[in-house]
């Protein structure tokens, strides 16, 4: 008789006390290590047996947190609003503008009305308490499901690994929550940060400055920052981190201030009075490269193609003020519909979806 492998061993022996309730729901789990041990066998042992039920969704396992038994999967209750006779989306942001996220509202809803829904927007400022005040009062409201963009922060909102492991209808979209099964629309914030960075990189420029705000854990920031390196690699060439500034504050959502802004602006000047040789700039947001443009013409080292940047703002012909990545936000607010609408009748499971961008180039005529 052919053996059963002791991962496949370990998987039946935890499947079985999670049928007969002996782990209930939401409970947390032996560690890989607590487990190897108790079973005497090697962490990869272990670990392969958790990965197989957190693969059949029978399990949740959260980074730096453990793993724990995931609720019965099920469809929600559509609920409708009281006395309005239709259903509710939450869409929670933390945050939008005229340069993102904006066209991805629009999206949203309209595919809420085209399928018999309302939207209830909350923005929680780039508050983790906020947002977790949001999606206590939409779940209390009656919403379906959520649309959420987490906010910047070191640690995942407890209450949406809450709702994770209830299995409640959740799409996130901008930043990924890794590590973490819950379906996902966005940008390819690596190839996008390579390809722009290359933009820069062709036209001869060399001592570039990578531009981010003070949010070291955030996916998406980490993720334009490695394609920026990468594009460095591509040209045969190691980025320069002495050139980089990471630590603005103004452009993150509680911190949009006019005391804030005034020191970056402070930072900026005083790193172009020690870097006088810096030759061009990569940000990760169009308010940053905002704030460069009016520190560099004061200064007198603006040169317009120089800086480059992620979003931004075209005129009425589509001419660009800075040469930037143009995230297709339409499809994003149509494609997290599309999943969202899916998981809240139960069907399919958590999805990654990247949707296409390009790359727009500074109009050298229509902006100065």
């Amino acid at each position: 008789m052919k053996q059963v492998p002791l991962y496949e061993q370990i998987y039946q022996s935890i499947l079985s006390d999670i049928e007969n309730k002996v782990y209930q729901p939401g409970e947390k789990l032996p560690s890989d290590k607590e487990l190897a041990d108790l079973y005497h066998v090697s962490r990869i042992t272990s670990k392969k047996a958790m990965s197989m039920l957190a693969e059949e969704d029978r399990i949740v396992r959260l980074p730096g947190k453990g793993s724990f038994v995931a609720q019965a999967q099920k469809a929600f209750p559509e609920r409708p609003e009281a006395g309005k006779g239709k259903k509710l989306i939450g869409v929670i942001l933390d945050a939008f503008s005229p340069s993102f996220a904006c066209r991805i509202l629009r999206s949203i809803q309209s595919s809420c009305e085209e399928n018999g829904y309302n939207m209830v927007l909350r923005c929680s400022e780039g508050s983790l308490k906020k947002e977790t005040c949001a999606i206590k009062e939409l779940v209390d409201l009656g919403v379906c499901g959520f649309v959420i963009m987490c906010v910047h922060d070191e640690n995942y909102n407890e209450r949406i690994l809450q709702l994770v492991l209830e299995h409640f209808p959740i799409v996130t979209i901008d930043r990924k929550l890794k590590g973490i099964s819950v379906s996902f629309v966005g940008t390819d914030n690596v190839s996008a940060a390579r390809e722009l960075t290359g933009h820069l990189l062709d036209k001869g420029y060399r001592k570039i400055s990578f531009v981010r705000p003070k949010a070291h854990e955030t996916t998406t920031l980490m993720d334009r920052q490695q394609g920026f390196v990468t594009a460095f690699l591509d040209h045969g060439m190691i980025a320069d981190e002495s050139l980089w500034i990471t630590d603005l504050l103004s452009t993150l959502p509680r911190m949009v201030k006019d005391e804030y802004l005034e020191k970056d602006i402070e930072l900026v000047d005083r790193f172009l009075e020690e870097h006088p040789d810096v030759e061009a700039f990569m940000a990760t947001e169009y308010e940053l490269a905002k704030i460069l443009r009016h520190c560099l013409i004061r200064k007198g080292m603006y040169k317009a193609d120089a800086v480059a940047c992620f979003d931004g703002l075209e005129d009425f012909s589509g001419e660009a003020e800075f040469t930037h990545v143009v995230q297709g936000e339409v499809e994003i607010g149509q494609k997290c519909m599309e999943l969202l609408f899916k998981a809240i009748r139960g069907e399919g499971k958590p999805t990654t979806v990247m949707v296409p961008y390009k790359i727009v180039e500074r109009d050298e005529n229509n902006w100065r």
